[in-house]
């Protein structure tokens, strides 16, 4: 009788806790999902919520007709962060397609729209996006393909993201058999958190961190001549266009982004740990976002010959990384070493506007120590004041970052630059990447200055500090 109680009770516990699960978890995802019939229910019940900007101005928003039609107010601007609905789902309209289905309306309203045959108007979205960074980081990317973020590294919060090719979610249907067949564009693709690049001379941070944690005295211990090439582990290395940057330490050597000196101190780390350091900074990881995020490739692994390291120590070689994972990196330096978790959020409401759920800053993982972030601040606003980052050098506001050129299987290399603005105390955190069009320095960097003058322009670190 007793084994017969026990059977019974851990029956009984094991059904509840699946409904918990169920109801915590899986719901959402079962509700919505393709080949539930609810779905479909919920579409003729409901009108889509809306999505809108941290700045009050609408993104995405249904008409209620026949066929509730989504209209995209900003057009291409917001096309691969917000998403589209109709021929499947991108974006934050799938990300929260539950939440933009479900209503959460007075109950009085909801009854009286069920008595007069209406749909109930499913929840608002309010995000963290600005339009005004939205639209400076979309106009200063041009015509160029590649992608811009912008991240508060203080609460992880997404202020903004351009991807480009790009495309008017608003005229899918017309575009869909063009855009979706195009290969050679890649239009659907959101570069800023999908597309995979060489990291060129940005990776040199990770470097720099590894030769400080391995050599903690190397800020002043540091020094080299450089000769503007040479040959380390059978590899032979040049710096840009073979500049001879003659004596350099290590600050200097990260400003003048000097790849013989990055070579020979990346050429003496313990390889065991160099590959620690980088599956602490994400690298071969998940990283927990609201939209898919690639993983980044480190190029190295326990069995790489000698010879691979040369070009792996400088950003070449097999190294991947997206746009986004950089600017992570970049607001863990920021941050003192504290990565927040990446946020697109920052609360859900009803179509009346009452609250239902509030986005909390939140501590991801700390990526190094704070006194080491110190130090990789003053460098990297070294290399803004007195290095390659010269383009970000303003008296409107102070910053630190660090250009990339990375080379790839197309004529001309990818531009990069990430880093962040008011370095004693960072408001934000912006990565540039451009494909195929030259240096970071004459490229990239230009595009991360107007959009830290457009923070600082509108005025938006006094809305957001």
């Amino acid at each position: 009788m007793l084994y017969t109680c026990t059977i019974i009770v851990i029956l009984f516990l094991c059904l509840i806790g699946y409904l918990v699960k169920f109801t915590v978890k899986d719901a959402a995802d079962i509700i919505t999902s393709p080949y539930n019939k609810r779905t479909s229910a919920l579409a003729e019940n409901t009108i889509r919520g809306k999505i809108q900007s941290a700045n009050g101005k609408i993104l995405a928003t249904s008409e209620e007709n026949d066929t509730n039609t989504r209209y995209y107010p900003y057009e291409d601007m917001f096309a691969h962060v917000v998403g589209y609905t109709g021929h499947g789902k991108a974006g934050l309209e799938s990300a929260y397609n539950y939440e933009l289905m479900t209503s959460h309306q007075e109950l009085t309203t909801q009854f009286k729209n069920g008595l007069t045959n209406k749909k109930n108007t499913g929840d608002t979205l309010i995000t963290t996006l600005d339009t005004r960074l939205q639209k400076a980081a979309y106009e200063a990317l041009g015509s160029n393909r590649g992608a811009v973020v912008a991240i508060e590294p203080k609460t992880g919060k997404v202020r903004a993201m351009v991807s480009k090719p790009d495309f008017d979610p608003n005229e899918l249907d017309e575009i869909w058999s063009e855009i979706s067949s195009d290969n050679s564009t890649s239009s659907l693709l959101n570069r800023a958190t999908q597309g995979l690049y060489p990291p060129g001379s940005t990776y040199k941070v990770i470097t720099a961190l590894e030769y400080l944690l391995e050599n903690p005295s190397a800020v002043n211990d540091f020094h080299y001549i450089c000769k503007g090439e040479t040959i380390v582990n059978n590899v032979h290395i040049n710096c840009y266009n073979q500049t001879e940057h003659g004596k350099e330490d290590m600050a200097s050597a990260l400003a003048h982004s000097c790849n013989t000196a990055f070579v020979t101190m990346g050429c003496e780390l313990n390889l065991k740990k160099f590959l620690r350091l980088n599956q602490t900074c994400l690298f071969d990881s998940s990283i927990p976002f609201d939209l898919a995020v690639s993983k980044s490739r480190f190029g190295l692994n326990e069995k790489s010959d000698k010879s691979d390291l040369p070009q792996a120590v400088i950003g070449q070689g097999d190294t991947l990384m997206t746009p986004f994972h950089n600017a992570l990196i970049m607001c863990a330096i920021a941050n003192n070493g504290e990565l927040m978790k990446p946020a697109l959020l920052e609360e859900i409401q009803s179509a009346d506007g009452t609250n239902i759920k509030s986005f909390k800053a939140e501590k991801y993982r700390t990526l190094l120590d704070a006194s080491d972030a110190s130090i990789l601040k003053d460098m990297l606003k070294q290399a803004v004041t007195d290095g390659t980052g010269y383009e970000v050098d303003t008296d409107l506001y102070t910053a630190a970052g660090k250009t990339g050129t990375a080379e790839n299987e197309g004529e001309n290399a990818h531009a990069w630059f990430v880093g962040f603005s008011n370095v004693d105390d960072p408001d934000l955190v912006v990565c540039v990447i451009i494909e195929n069009i030259g240096t970071g320095s004459h490229y990239a960097a230009p595009v991360a200055r107007e959009v830290f003058d457009s923070y600082y322009n509108n005025e938006m670190y006094k809305t957001y500090r």
